[in-house]
C-alpha cells in the first residue's frame, strides 16, 4: 500500500473507530495500519499516527 493509501485508510479507521491509528512499515517494507494500543513493534518503524481527537 502506498503512503497516500495508508494515510487515507488510517484516517478512515480513526474517524470510524474514534481511536488513534498508527501507520508503520512492516518487516517486508510494506506500510500497514493498526490501532495505536495494539501496536507493539519498534517505534522507529512508525511512519505516522492519526488521532481523531487532535485538532
Amino acid at each position: 500500500m502506498s503512503l497516500a493509501e495508508a494515510n487515507a485508510f488510517a484516517f478512515s479507521l480513526a474517524t470510524s473507530l474514534m481511536v488513534s491509528i498508527v501507520i508503520f512499515r512492516a518487516g517486508d517494507g510494506t506500510l500497514t495500519v493498526v490501532p495505536a494500543d495494539e501496536y507493539d513493534g519498534d517505534t522507529s518503524e512508525i511512519v505516522g499516527e492519526i488521532d481523531p481527537y487532535a485538532r
